[in-house]
């Protein structure tokens, strides 16, 4: 009974870090990225950060391991139920693009495309892992899912707060997302379809070059 109460503290004890550590994560976006445009650090290090914890947890716990792909039936079955969601999304930034005369074409936009990922990776743990399980946990008798899937896709907006473009469009991808994860709790190929959907939203919706805004390169 002892050991019992010994593993119960911890597993409250790490749940309790983890919240605090995405409300630090959350606060420091708006410091570091918004106010200081110190992106680079922020990425740099809020992705250290939580890949050292995600790479703990699967060590920990092998029980998560299907949402990194170990298990590779998942992640086929999330990849292909995303792949239209993603194609309708690129197609409608470069259209958009078009419109607007600003679909410049460059090569920096190939390594956001391999690095970006990580970034969705991370962005997605916090959000489907973390914060959607923490709620299902706290409210999951008391709502429907379908209110957790909207308060986790508020969440999510606000983050991108205060490009409200941001917002809106990640509010309905969000839905797509938690939606997809609770179905297949895949979160590899979630953050693949993440980074590629953001990579050319920013470059040709936001105007936005990443790889210089990151690197300052000419």
């Amino acid at each position: 009974m002892q050991l019992y109460q010994i593993r119960k503290l911890e597993i409250k004890n790490q749940q309790r870090f983890v919240i605090i550590a995405v409300i630090i994560t959350a606060a420091l976006k708006f410091i570091l990225m918004d106010w200081l445009h110190w992106r680079a650090f922020y990425i740099t290090g809020i992705s250290l950060f939580w890949l050292g914890y995600i790479i703990y947890r699967v060590k920990a716990n092998g029980g998560i391991q299907h949402m990194w792909s170990y298990d590779p039936a998942p992640f086929k079955r999330t990849i292909l139920i995303l792949i239209p969601f993603v194609i309708a999304s690129i197609i409608a930034t470069i259209l958009y693009g078009v419109y607007n005369n600003s679909l410049i074409f460059t090569w920096r936009i190939i390594p956001v495309l391999l690095l970006y990922p990580v970034w969705g990776i991370i962005q997605q743990y916090l959000m489907l892992d973390i914060i959607s399980n923490t709620l299902f946990t706290v409210l999951g008798t008391k709502v429907s899912r379908y209110v957790i899937i909207l308060i986790v896709s508020v969440l999510f907006s606000f983050i991108h707060f205060p490009s409200f473009v941001l917002m809106i469009f990640t509010f309905f991808m969000e839905i797509v997302f938690v939606t997809v994860y609770l179905k297949w709790k895949n979160l590899l190929a979630i953050g693949i379809a993440h980074g590629w959907i953001a990579t050319f939203l920013l470059y040709y919706v936001m105007g936005r070059d990443l790889w210089l805004e990151l690197f300052k390169l000419s």
